[in-house]
């Protein structure tokens, strides 16, 4: 064998289309590389599992435990809180679905479903407010994470406590090593793409389950099964209701990031039924199990001594035993790393891909994002109440408005029919160039809505609507693109094929 033909042996080979192909569709490297491109139908490995494990990991956060812990704080008892969850599950069923549909059809990431409705130009401020939102948590997130690493760390080795001492731009010595140690370990994670973080998701979604589950009943059985089912103070009335309600309402806000970007993980899956089963296991039936265990905790530390906790972290550091510690501490930390892979990592990373298709892909995508959530430095973002209300509060309040005008436009206004090969064009005649790549009917919807919802948010005056400013925003998007948006076009349903690649990463 000749040397030039040993180099093309051990080359790795492109298994996409051809250049004639993507010629043929008028394709633009200004918006097509190998990771915004279609997944191949054949050969896609997310089953109802990968699906399910997302949530397995993602609804037993420790920012989740704190807001449904702090339902208990407010003066709701157990069926009440069980029954503002479940509300959220429901609608999060519902609306996730139908996100996830869209993904499995159209084989596309989130950037790329945004053109359908925002142009191919316009698709860049849906992805960049997603993106925006998504980078800042990743950073708190592992901040949080290595708050508990320092607890285990301290535990195995009390010297460390010096290290602790000392202090650096906000952070200990100690809080340095942590925060870039997890920091690290995320980063090799998700630069392994997306394969690898369902493999991840896969193993971690059990280890949580098994371990929170196991935190209930050990602290039911410090009381015998005998709990508190409400504090003394148990709201009623019409106060009770609105407080079900604006928790059910904040349950699908707290989601409202992935209802946007679900399309991310199901253009992977392998069939419709496994986003079907997926979610009805890992969002209904899991977040009862999640419900259960919030009521087992609060209800028996406040049993045990009047107290209402915060977080399933204040019961992992009463635990006297240094090596069931160390496994809880150890399983805090699986489950924060899962769920700032998925919510956190995976949306950035596609946002920045799609900003600069010709230069980056998934890989150093990732590691920009990382870089950035590592610079700004998130403790001090975490410790400054305006960056967190108004800031990152008044991003999120844009999350609604999005998803109301690309669900009413590929659901209600297009029927589900999408040109794919078409978005990945900058021909002027392009079905989603509209007007210089920018669909100004979807975005006069989206502003509007938008500063509606800002207002629910963060104006004090309307406090009491803040609880529902998602669905406000998305419903109020939603009528005016139904108003406005063009019918006068005849929609084609084109698949991707030609232009796939394989599910690899």
């Amino acid at each position: 064998m000749s040397k030039t033909e040993a180099t093309q042996d051990s080359a790795p080979k492109w298994m996409g289309p051809s250049p004639e192909q993507l010629a043929a569709h008028r394709i633009s490297p200004r918006f097509y590389n190998s990771d915004l491109a279609p997944s191949r139908k054949e050969g896609r490995s997310w089953t109802a599992y990968s699906v399910f494990t997302l949530w397995a990991n993602d609804v037993h956060s420790l920012g989740n435990y704190g807001f449904a812990l702090g339902l208990f704080a407010l003066g709701l008892g157990a069926w009440q809180i069980l029954v503002a969850l479940l509300v959220g599950a429901a609608l999060l069923f519902f609306l996730l679905t139908l996100s996830g549909f869209m993904g499995h059809k159209t084989g596309v990431p989130y950037p790329v479903m945004s053109r359908i409705a925002f142009g191919v130009h316009g698709a860049q401020l849906a992805a960049s407010v997603r993106g925006i939102v998504a980078i800042a948590w990743f950073g708190i997130q592992t901040y949080l994470a290595s708050s508990v690493l320092n607890v285990l760390l301290i535990t195995l080795v009390p010297s460390l406590q010096s290290w602790a001492d000392t202090e650096f731009l906000g952070l200990s010595g100690l809080g340095w090593f942590s925060f870039t140690l997890l920091w690290i370990v995320q980063v090799i994670i998700v630069s392994y793409g997306m394969e690898m973080i369902r493999k991840y998701e896969a193993i971690a979604g059990p280890i949580i389950l098994v371990t929170f589950v196991s935190l209930a009943i050990w602290m039911l059985s410090r009381v015998d099964f005998s709990i508190s089912w409400a504090r003394e103070d148990a709201l009623s009335g019409w106060p009770m209701w609105m407080h079900i309600l604006g928790g059910g309402s904040l349950w699908v806000a707290i989601y409202g990031t992935f209802v946007l970007n679900f399309s991310d993980f199901t253009r992977a899956a392998k069939k419709k039924g496994s986003i079907v089963v997926g979610n009805f296991w890992g969002i209904p039936i899991n977040m009862l199990v999640f419900g259960l265990v919030v009521i087992s905790l609060a209800g028996a530390q406040y049993t045990i001594d009047g107290t209402v906790i915060t977080s399933p972290a204040d019961i992992v550091q009463t635990i006297g035993n240094p090596i069931l510690l160390a496994l809880a501490s150890l399983a805090l930390l699986i489950l924060t790393v899962a769920v700032n892979l998925m919510a956190n990592f995976v949306a950035p990373t596609y946002a920045l891909t799609n900003m600069f298709p010709r230069h980056l892909n998934f890989r150093s995508a990732a590691i920009i994002s990382a870089v950035i959530g590592f610079v700004i430095l998130p403790w001090n973002l975490y410790d400054s109440p305006v960056v967190i209300v108004y800031f990152l509060g008044g991003l999120g309040a844009l999350l609604g408005p999005l998803f109301g005008v690309i669900m009413v436009d590929y659901w209600v206004i297009r029927k589900t029919k999408v040109n794919v090969p078409q978005l990945y064009t900058e021909a002027g005649d392009g079905e989603y160039f509209y007007h210089r790549g920018i669909n100004w009917r979807a975005i006069g919807a989206f502003i509007p809505a938008s500063l509606i919802s800002l207002v629910f948010a963060l104006v004090p005056a309307f406090a009491g609507l803040s609880e529902f400013s998602w669905f406000s925003g998305a419903g109020i998007a939603a009528i005016i693109y139904f108003i406005i948006a063009r019918r006068n076009f005849t929609f084609r349903e084109v698949d991707g094929e030609e232009i796939a690649v394989p599910t690899t990463h």
